[in-house]
């Protein structure tokens, strides 16, 4: 259990009150990636890096999108009318969501300088906690919550949809390969996932050229194609999509279900903002992925207006028959790496769930000396190893892995939506006749590809809302279990005031040394201080209370980090906050302390905690199940000692028995 979490505690960080201004509209990010007016020579080596990190899961949609548009669960015929339909669904796709609503507008809500559905919600919240209605400032964690957990699905289902994808093209060379198929990709994940203690720093300085091979690769493979029949080139205009709704009706709805696919990257764009900025990746994105992707789709479209019997596999069938072996060992390559981008995705939203006190606390092993966001998390890579290797076995072939991926990729797109406009309003002031259109026009978007993957639910699609469903819930739960617990602390304590008040001319017994006593809520007395006085009747010669919290933010500057504050008695206040995105620890604060003129030896401190044995009361505070589940969860949480790396061998424990 954490140590006295009155108010949330500190192995339970929590989010202050009030929180530094975020970066307006105008400036994005303020971070040093490349978010400024750099020059083309700085951005790129970003723009760079942003094609091995940011593109992977978008990138390699060709291997599979326009599959399953053909020859998929719905697939349609590969007639020369619905081919063109088809690809101007394709390209009207990219430039809308990824080109329009990402690029042009949801990346400029940042966070200062971070992306993702949690810094924005964190973004949201600042605005909302502090003029909207609870039940607004509700409504919107919620959506922001779900959509977080509903990116944890698309962790595990990535990985197996694109390593699946790329080796399956050894059937298209061979049909001698099919038995193996399975097994070669099973030890490709296994392999990824295994690595990943070892840290990216090595292997992600490869990845941007690897992924400029690849972008080049299928962008030659396209054109080649593609001037064989210049009049695939038609559909760019739009009047071939609305014809293609217009002839196919409700088939040509589902079929956009598949279309969605190539559009599947798009939240990936915003959640890895932070690493480059957003100058280098829409550098990156116009200036390499949007053209080779282009060529790629529309070369597909001009292969299946000349053989409509390679809708099986299209994207294979572009490569003459001399370079399908490598060809499928440089796709191989491209999905390990469009994996790796979600995997670290999924390590990063729990840090920032666990920051932000809605994850129990989990360890978080820093690969990198120099790379704050290259983190490791052994528990998270178990689970995503195991979810993986199920789904790859349950079903068996990247064709009906598709049928099961989207909806809850829609579903979170559609929450960004929401959130950014909420953003738009209240943040940047933008007139409600400018953000009410633009805002329907990409949510229409959004609720229609949702629409057309609600169908998959019976095919799979259940699988990824299935697991939303859960974290959410286990999220929730862990929230308000701390919540509940925090409330039963505080109405068993004392105001601090209270207490000093209390000693009079009585001050208790002063003995050698420093204590360290580490409380959630520095107004209220911390419980291992009551405890202590009531049965040793000592406070130490110098007697620090420690609160860590977390700000709404990504990172909270060096120099506002720690504060100190006197009290009565000699005995001080410490302060110390943190970003969502920052690894809180006790070596980092006595270090900024003794900076800050505090003396004090760590062989000479004593950290007190406190420790809760929860019992469920007759009458809970929340459903029993859910009581069980949050009891549950903090006997699996990490003890407060080794999330706060605190020396093991200067803890004091005390504990005490809380009814929820």
């Amino acid at each position: 259990m954490s140590s006295d979490p009155s108010s949330h505690g500190p192995g339970s960080p929590t989010t202050a009150g009030s929180a530094a201004p975020v970066s307006p509209p105008s400036s994005p990010g303020i971070r040093a990636h490349g978010t400024g007016r750099e020059p083309f020579a700085r951005l790129a080596p970003l723009a760079l890096g942003a094609l091995g990190i940011v593109y992977g899961d978008i990138g390699t949609s060709p291997l599979y999108a326009l599959r399953d548009c053909f020859s998929g669960e719905h697939g349609i015929a590969p007639t020369p009318d619905n081919v063109l339909g088809v690809l101007s669904l394709v390209f009207w796709s990219l430039i809308i969501v990824i080109s329009v609503k990402y690029l042009g507008f949801v990346m400029r809500a940042d966070n200062r300088g971070e992306g993702g559905i949690l810094a924005l919600l964190a973004l949201v919240v600042q605005r909302g906690g502090r003029e909207g209605s609870g039940a607004r400032r509700m409504v919107l964690l919620t959506l922001g919550l779900f959509g977080a957990a509903l990116l944890y699905g698309d962790g595990i289902i990535t990985p197996a949809v694109s390593v699946l994808s790329a080796v399956e093209g050894l059937s298209v060379a061979t049909p001698l390969f099919n038995p193996y198929v399975l097994p070669i990709a099973l030890v490709i994940l296994l392999a990824l996932f295994l690595v990943q203690s070892k840290g990216t720093g090595g292997i992600g300085r490869v990845f941007g050229p690897l992924m400029v091979v690849w972008f080049t690769v299928i962008a030659v493979l396209g054109a080649h194609e593609m001037v064989r029949n210049l009049s695939v080139l038609q559909a760019v205009l739009p009047t071939h999509a609305v014809r293609f709704f217009a002839q196919n009706g409700g088939h040509g709805f589902l079929v956009l279900g598949a279309v969605f696919l190539v559009v599947t990257g798009g939240e990936a764009l915003y959640a890895d903002m932070g690493h480059f900025g957003y100058r280098p990746i829409r550098l990156a994105w116009f200036g390499v992925v949007l053209p080779a992707l282009l060529l790629n789709y529309f070369g597909q479209g001009a292969l299946l207006l000349r053989d409509p019997s390679a809708a099986s596999n299209p994207f294979f069938h572009l490569a003459p028959e001399w370079a399908m072996y490598p060809l499928v060992a440089l796709a191989t390559a491209a999905t390990v790496i469009a994996s790796q981008a979600l995997i670290s995705g999924v390590f990063s939203i729990t840090r920032q769930a666990i920051q932000l006190g809605y994850w129990p606390r989990l360890e978080v092993v820093h690969t990198s000396a120099e790379e704050q966001g290259q983190i490791y998390l052994p528990g998270v890579n178990i689970a995503l190893l195991l979810g993986v290797v199920a789904v790859v076995l349950g079903f068996r072939s990247s064709g009906a892995l598709t049928a099961a991926y989207g909806i809850a990729v829609t579903a979170t797109m559609g929450i960004t939506t929401c959130l950014a406009y909420v953003v738009a309003r209240e943040r940047w002031g933008v007139r409600r006749a400018i953000a009410v259109p633009l805002g329907m026009t990409f949510l229409s978007v959004d609720l229609a590809f949702f629409g057309a993957n609600f169908v998959k639910v019976a095919h799979g699609g259940w699988l990824p809302l299935t697991l939303g469903v859960v974290l959410f819930t286990l999220m929730t739960t862990w929230k308000r279990g701390r919540e509940m617990l925090g409330q039963k602390l505080r109405s068993a304590s004392i105001s601090l005031v209270d207490l000093l008040e209390s000693f009079g001319e009585n001050a208790p017994h002063r003995v050698p040394g420093t204590a360290i006593f580490m409380t959630g809520n520095p107004e209220i007395a911390p419980s291992a201080m009551l405890h202590n006085l009531k049965h040793n009747k000592v406070l130490h010669e110098q007697t620090l209370l420690l609160t860590i919290t977390t700000e709404d933010v990504p990172h909270v500057p060096s120099a506002e980090r720690v504060t100190v504050e006197s009290l009565p008695l000699g005995m001080r206040r410490i302060t110390a906050r943190y970003g969502f995105m920052d690894d809180p620890s006790i070596p980092d604060i006595l270090k900024r302390c003794r900076e800050a003129g505090l003396p004090f030896s760590v062989m000479s401190t004593s950290f007190f905690l406190g420790r809760e044995t929860l019992i469920i009361s007759k009458h809970p505070g929340m459903a029993r199940w859910r009581e069980a589940v949050f009891l549950w969860m903090s006997r699996n949480s990490r003890s407060a000692t080794a999330f706060f790396r605190i020396p093991p061998n200067r803890v004091v424990e005390l504990g005490a028995q809380v009814e929820l």
